[in-house]
């Protein structure tokens, strides 16, 4: 394994060390593990919070900020972070206007942050979640119970971010996030494993003229593995499943392709192209692309495409300033 690292246990403790003495300006972090939140404290408006494993950066300590989240608890890699760890950020930024967990779909994530609420409602903390489940790949995975939560997280964080910065109460913004939740669908595939430094080999292998259609964002098996295409026919593949689960047609969309970790930009841009020429093919009108690392699986060779189904009221809160040292509005 060649990884630039010092010791396998500190990776995550020294990621966020190094995170958060890179933006001061935005962030802090608690003595109490890999918990970060914003170094401006939002008073009496509605705070959120999410997280889950580390490997995902920027996400999800990088979209803690202004418009975005207040806190952002990040576990060991691919693992989800404990209860105390979730508990100690709610109680960090919670004020009376309360909590909004946003959490992906994934077992341990699920588990981990109920309990922490739980812990949270005893101190008379006010907390409400919602859950992300826009992965159209496959219902049941390693990780989860029904579709796994995947890039689509980040609309999610910056639509429901922006509500609560304009003051909306918590109920608002719960319903807001749901709304971004119900409109937004998520694909992706991978040509090249990653490897968690714990392991210290890949997660999976990948004969050299293979890809993994569907992939999860920790390595999961996705729909099936076959021999690789031309990355337009791949877009037209993964496009194809996510426009049969929504009815996009005379929509307008934001379009996010996202990168796994190692993926060239120039080869994002290649698919971002194709993504752009089938929607205007379909009808379906493109208010806003994000091309980019997101939401990353560590260094695994890899996209996703997401699409958000937008509405006045979306439109309005994704044009809201945001201020993160990973997402800028």
């Amino acid at each position: 394994m060649k990884k630039f690292i010092n010791d396998v246990a500190q990776v995550e403790n020294e990621m966020i060390l190094g995170l958060v003495k890179a933006y001061p300006q935005y962030l802090r972090k608690l003595d109490c593990g890999n918990v970060v939140v914003r170094s401006d404290r939002k008073e009496n408006k509605v705070a959120l919070i999410s997280g889950g494993g580390s490997g995902h950066e920027p996400a999800h300590a990088g979209y803690v900020g202004t418009g975005m989240l207040d806190a952002a608890v990040a576990g060991a890699v691919f693992t989800s972070p404990t209860p105390d760890q979730v508990y100690e950020g709610i109680k960090a930024i919670a004020g009376d206007a309360g909590v909004l967990m946003v959490i992906k779909n994934y077992t341990g994530d699920v588990m981990n942050f109920e309990m922490a609420a739980e812990m949270a409602e005893a101190d008379g903390i006010l907390v409400k979640q919602v859950v992300v489940n826009d992965d159209v790949a496959v219902k049941d995975s390693l990780y989860t119970v029904g579709r796994r939560g995947v890039a689509g997280t980040v609309f999610v964080h910056k639509i429901a971010g922006a509500a609560a910065e304009k003051g909306e109460d918590i109920h608002k913004v719960q319903a807001v996030a749901q709304k971004v939740i119900d409109n937004v669908r998520t694909m992706g595939a991978a040509i090249r494993p990653c490897m968690v430094p714990a392991a210290g080999k890949p997660g999976f292998e990948l004969a050299e003229d293979e890809m993994e259609v569907g992939i999860g964002i920790h390595g999961e098996p996705g729909t099936h593995r076959e021999k690789i295409r031309p990355a337009d026919e791949i877009v037209d593949l993964l496009l194809e499943k996510i426009l049969a689960d929504i009815d996009y047609s005379e929509s307008e969309v934001a379009v996010m392709v996202n990168g796994a970790g190692s993926t060239p930009l120039m080869e994002l841009f290649i698919i971002n192209n194709r993504v752009s020429d089938v929607l205007k093919e379909k009808g379906i009108s493109v208010y806003k692309t994000y091309v980019g690392e997101y939401m990353t699986s560590i260094e695994m060779e890899g996209f996703s495409i997401s699409l958000l189904k937008l509405d006045a009221e979306l439109k309005s809160l994704l044009d809201e300033k945001a201020d993160t040292p990973a997402f800028k509005a």
